[in-house]
């Protein structure tokens, strides 16, 4: 018995320093920790408590009932989403789109960096940036007033000249084998000047001196472009990559409902804007959410499959 106390009573006496060494480190680090509050306060309140809303997705939600009392379903809404025939063509024009976004949408995000990295006038530097991040801030409802004015059907600027030159109607906002790619066009008209922030801050934290040692041995744009800019920014391209990757089920909402019509639902209705209308027009909030929650599964799954393969391939990852 003295042998097995005297054992354990320096585990038990080590305890109370690494408490009170933890204590003292939250103490020190107490205003830290309370400007840190105020972001936990939101995220646990409209990021983590909203989860709670989940439930409905396995339920045969009323509003009247409420949570708690709606009858519980189990997988049957989900049955529902994947048994339903719109979902095969939902699903395919989501994707399309999302992939459509990452190929299309990264490049001229990267190039527009480089080009403006290579600048060397100042002021015309903050111009060409100036001009081309201006358009992030417009919304999508104003973007579409721009598209309608110049490519409507009757009284578009584009449309009006294409059929006063003899070459009939320009149709393009109807026709549905060009709405993917006025989709793409439009979204990096109006986000690539913001991408390129991300990468112009990548290309800001070079060592400048690997340049000049480049100089000294020789190298040119070129080859400085490609031994050194491009490796300093790799890391950040594969970070931004895995980010849309866990949003690839969101080919944006906000633009495709604006620019959607009936004529091109066949290669234009994704799965936001059928849950938009199952949800919010149908009342039907548990197909809804089931489809959300299946989103954000899928999302998850990519996100760390993408991340794992980033860590295998040299990368940093995300962690």
């Amino acid at each position: 018995m003295l042998q097995q106390s005297a054992q354990t009573a320096p585990a038990a006496v080590s305890l109370k320093p690494k408490r009170s060494g933890a204590f003292r480190s939250v103490y020190r680090s107490r205003w830290f920790y309370l400007m840190m509050l105020p972001g936990l306060i939101y995220y646990a309140v409209l990021h983590y408590l909203p989860m709670g809303g989940l439930l409905i997705a396995f339920q045969k939600y009323n509003l009247l009932e409420g949570i708690w009392g709606s009858e519980w379903v189990g997988f049957d809404n989900f049955r529902t989403i994947f048994n339903s025939p719109d979902f095969p063509i939902i699903l395919k024009n989501t994707l399309i789109i999302s992939v459509y976004r990452v190929l299309f949408n990264m490049i001229p995000d990267v190039l527009l960096a480089l080009m403006l990295n290579e600048i060397r006038v100042a002021w015309f530097k903050r111009f060409v940036q100036t001009v081309t991040y201006g358009p992030y801030f417009l919304s999508w409802v104003i973007v579409y007033g721009l598209t309608f004015s110049f490519l409507a059907p009757e009284s578009g600027l584009i449309s009006s000249w294409f059929r006063d030159m003899g070459w009939g109607p320009l149709q393009l906002l109807t026709d549905k084998e060009f709405f993917r790619p006025l989709l793409i066009l439009t979204d990096i008209w109006k986000s690539t000047g913001y991408g390129a922030i991300i990468y112009l801050a990548a290309l800001a934290t070079i060592n400048q001196e690997l340049y000049e040692a480049a100089v000294v041995d020789g190298a040119g744009r070129w080859r400085q472009l490609w031994h050194i800019t491009l490796p300093g920014i790799r890391d950040v391209f594969v970070l931004m990559l895995i980010l849309r990757l866990g949003h690839i089920l969101d080919a944006g909402f906000d633009q495709v409902y604006i620019f959607l019509n009936a004529r091109v639902y066949e290669t234009g209705d994704i799965i936001d804007t059928w849950v938009f209308r199952r949800g919010l027009e149908n009342l039907d909030f548990s197909v809804a959410a089931a489809t959300g929650f299946f989103k954000s599964c899928i999302g998850l799954i990519l996100v760390l499959g993408a991340n794992k393969l980033a860590k295998k391939l040299g990368g940093s990852g995300i962690w």
